[in-house]
């Protein structure tokens, strides 16, 4: 079942590349007590998340944060390795890079994609929630092929 506003989100760990390598990074790290603006790609390096949807974040960052938001995450299915790399690459440093590796959370939420098609196997849709102490309080599923409702700029409307 997908996650829906309202549904507290599950308790499952990330990875996240830090200079000593990959680290567990719990979701209750990422969301207990604090706003946080995050999103979700089908693919770290893929063409739509590398021109458009991190690089939005990564120029509204300010702006964001602004609104009283504490942390700015985004995820994909990908591991600690290419997410760490993806965010040095798109000078994400205001990003909260989250590697969801064997799509753990993904599925818990309920939002997977067969990207099989492309020899991609099984990632997440492409999303973006607000959270606010664990209970979403925004959901924006893109439709295939846009960035609209999870784009920063949408974000930046809701909040």
């Amino acid at each position: 079942m997908t996650i829906q506003v309202g549904d507290k989100v599950p308790s499952i760990n990330f990875k996240v590349m830090t200079e000593e390598g990959p680290k567990d990074h719990s979701s209750d790290e990422v969301f207990a007590g604090k706003k946080v603006v995050f999103f979700a790609v089908p693919g770290a390096f893929t063409p739509g998340c590398s021109m458009t949807h991190l690089p939005g974040f990564v120029v509204n960052a300010d702006a964001i944060k602004a609104k009283g938001v504490d942390t700015i995450a985004c995820m994909a299915v990908n591991d600690a390795f290419v997410m760490g790399a993806w965010g040095k690459v798109q000078n994400a440093e205001e990003i909260l890079m989250l590697a969801d590796g064997n799509g753990e959370f993904t599925s818990a939420i309920g939002l997977q994609l067969d990207a099989s098609g492309f020899g991609m196997g099984s990632r997440a849709q492409r999303f973006g929630m607000i959270v606010d102490g664990g209970t979403v309080t925004y959901l924006g599923i893109e439709a295939p092929g846009e960035i609209k409702v999870s784009s920063a700029e949408a974000m930046l409307e809701t909040l």
